[in-house]
């Protein structure tokens, strides 16, 4: 089975019209793209879109061979004219199931939102799955769902569409998982393909045509590092770009170095913020006790941060005070530090750890500060060393160092 995109773009297109922001003045020729459509082995149309027929021939297909054109939006949108020769779109009711005379079969997947999902199997029985913008399929449970060779999804708009068909086994490291409906709330270019990469997918430009059951570079052993270190300064945007890279996943578990505070309502406020922002099949920890959770298998596992595991560490060896320190104290830090990266080094499952980026600028006025700074700079160094990727977060943009 053959799937041509003739489209990748938000409904409204990218860049959208009449819109100055700053993506879509970047989304101009080739980073340009055209509301998503998608041809399937030329007998099949999913959303029938302005230009349609144009953006078949810029492809090298012909809309001549289509029997069915299909709208998985979740209203008709604008009048669009029906090019001569195509039969009127239409819509397959949730959970019916449509057979074409090529021996596709078509089957609405339900959405829990406004929309149409479709399940498209092919005369070879590959398998397909479009999901239309802003929707993510409802109702899944584990071992019902098919395993699917494409995915094509809004998989920035709804990351968590595809951690709930991973959750499921509908999405595999071998599943090749394609973004569309993309928009101008990421930028084009290295920008999109880094986050992408992050969740184990990737985008395509407009005409492109993608052999379904033929996705040989899974995203398990080569797009998505075993291990990430985010760092960056206060309110740079790291937690945020670290929780992002894991959202497409199910099953996280959240590791909060900073534990709880009685009776400090600003650090209650900020705990309760991270809460609210990470998805909620996600399950968290509050621990300093990192090795044994990275010696284990298991899910994801995001740890945030390692700023305020050092702070824990060095309370617990005396590091404030110089004599304790000369006195084992900074041998019994270098020790902890050690077994931690050695950890992080063995780890087995997905890890995406935070740190805060610091000694750029003031130097502390005290020795206890000045001691914490150099040490925090020796973690990152060290865990750094082990990460297949590193991140800098700065004024929320990131900045790849490695990988």
């Amino acid at each position: 089975m053959e799937v041509t995109l003739l489209g990748t773009g938000a409904p409204a297109g990218l860049p959208r019209p009449d819109c100055s922001c700053a993506v879509c003045a970047l989304s101009l020729a080739a980073h340009a793209r055209a509301a998503t459509a998608l041809l399937v082995d030329g007998a099949l149309l999913l959303d029938l879109t302005p230009g349609a027929a144009f953006a078949a021939a810029r492809a090298g297909r012909s809309l001549g061979g289509v029997g069915q054109v299909l709208l998985s939006h979740p209203h008709d949108g604008p009048a669009v004219e029906v090019p001569a020769g195509l039969p009127q779109p239409g819509r397959v009711p949730d959970g019916r199931e449509l057979a074409l005379l090529t021996g596709h079969r078509v089957r609405a997947v339900a959405m829990d939102a406004p929309g149409t999902g479709y399940a498209v199997t092919g005369p070879d029985g590959q398998r397909l799955l479009y999901l239309p913008p802003g929707g993510a399929p409802a109702g899944l449970e584990e071992g019902s769902a098919e395993r699917y060779d494409l995915v094509v999804a809004d998989v920035v708009g709804r990351p968590d569409a595809l951690a709930k068909l991973r959750a499921v086994g509908a999405v595999t490291p071998a599943t090749d998982v394609v973004a569309v409906h993309l928009d101008h709330d990421v930028p084009p270019g290295a920008e999109l393909r880094r986050r992408l990469a992050a969740a184990g997918a990737r985008a395509v430009p407009d005409g492109t045509t993608l052999v379904v059951g033929g996705y040989e570079d899974t995203p398990d052993g080569s797009e998505v590092p075993r291990r990430t270190l985010v760092l960056g300064g206060a309110r740079s945007g790291k937690s945020v770009e670290a929780e992002r890279r894991l959202e497409s996943f199910p099953d996280v578990l959240y590791v909060a170095t900073g534990g709880t505070r009685g009776g400090d309502t600003e650090w209650a406020t900020r705990v309760a913020t991270h809460r609210e922002r990470r998805p909620g099949s996600w399950r968290t920890a509050e621990t300093c006790d990192l090795v044994p959770l990275l010696a284990e298998d298991g899910a994801p596992l995001l740890i945030d941060c390692l700023s305020l595991w050092l702070t824990d560490a060095m309370d617990a060896v005396g590091a404030w005070d110089d004599a304790v320190w000369a006195d084992g104290g900074e041998r019994a830090l270098r020790s902890r530090v050690a077994d931690l990266v050695a950890a992080v080094r063995g780890a087995r499952r997905t890890v995406v750890l935070v740190s805060n980026e610091v000694g750029s600028g003031i130097v502390p006025a005290t020795a206890s500060g000045r001691r914490y700074r150099d040490e925090l700079g020796r973690v990152n160094a060290a865990v750094a060393g082990q990460c297949e990727q590193v991140v800098l977060v700065v004024a929320g943009q990131a900045v790849v160092l490695r990988g």
